[in-house]
């Protein structure tokens, strides 16, 4: 079963947040609704989100002050945050929001069609560093194994044993790699600075985890030490 990404929805106005379900539903992702800052905050505190759309007026705390908690946050602050907001201020408000942590911030009314695949961008660059950390944590599981990197002979009418496991990882993670710079050239360079950021941190992720797991491979000299790079 493929895993979903959750977008995190924040408005205090129910037709809002039954608009924001219409125009996403299509991506077929879990939606879940927040009708306050806090109520969102209490959202982030125990599950992972690709991205949050938050509303900049609402009353008690605003979208301004529900940013700053989530990028005060270790667990939340990378979290990227689209802005929506139905007053226009001019470039004092809008640089007010980018400057709170946002990656974008669209006024209303807005198109559908533009909400939607920017909110996809984003939705796709998390399933990737989903599916990098998931080989992260078996190439780890591989380096604390009890000595595959001396890959031993196995018995007739078995598998590769650790070699098979090696060539199990590198195929999974050429498939990642390739979905990478597929989306890569999708963003071309009409990406805005903060997507194009998140999409180099993601190939620098890759490409270290692929050091790590070629230095592990018979013939290359790796061996147990190899270090398999943060994926913070």
């Amino acid at each position: 079963m493929v895993q979903k990404a959750k977008i995190l929805l924040v408005d205090d106005r129910p037709e809002n947040l039954l608009a924001l379900e219409a125009i996403l539903s299509a991506l077929d992702q879990t939606l879940v609704r927040a009708s306050s800052g806090e109520e969102a905050l209490k959202a982030l505190l125990t599950d992972d989100f690709a991205v949050i759309l938050l509303d900049v007026q609402m009353p008690g705390m605003d979208g301004f002050e529900t940013a700053a908690h989530i990028k005060r946050r270790e667990r939340t602050r990378d979290i990227p945050i689209i802005f929506l907001t139905a007053i226009n201020h001019g470039p004092h408000h809008t640089f007010r929001g980018y400057a709170a942590g946002a990656v974008d911030y669209i006024s209303k009314p807005f198109d559908p069609w533009v909400l939607r695949a920017k909110v996809s961008v984003f939705v796709e660059l998390y399933m990737k560093n989903v599916q990098l950390r998931e080989q992260a944590a078996l190439l780890r599981l591989r380096l604390e194994g009890n000595g595959a990197v001396r890959h031993p002979t196995p018995p007739d009418g078995e598998d590769g044993g650790a070699p098979g496991l090696l060539a199990e990882l590198s195929a999974r993670l050429a498939a990642v790699e390739e979905q990478a710079e597929a989306l890569s050239k999708q963003l071309g360079e009409s990406a805005d600075p903060a997507t194009a950021a998140t999409a180099s941190h993601l190939e620098r992720k890759l490409s270290g985890l692929r050091r790590a797991l070629d230095a592990l491979e018979p013939g290359t000299g790796g061996d147990a030490s190899a270090q398999v790079p943060s994926q913070n």
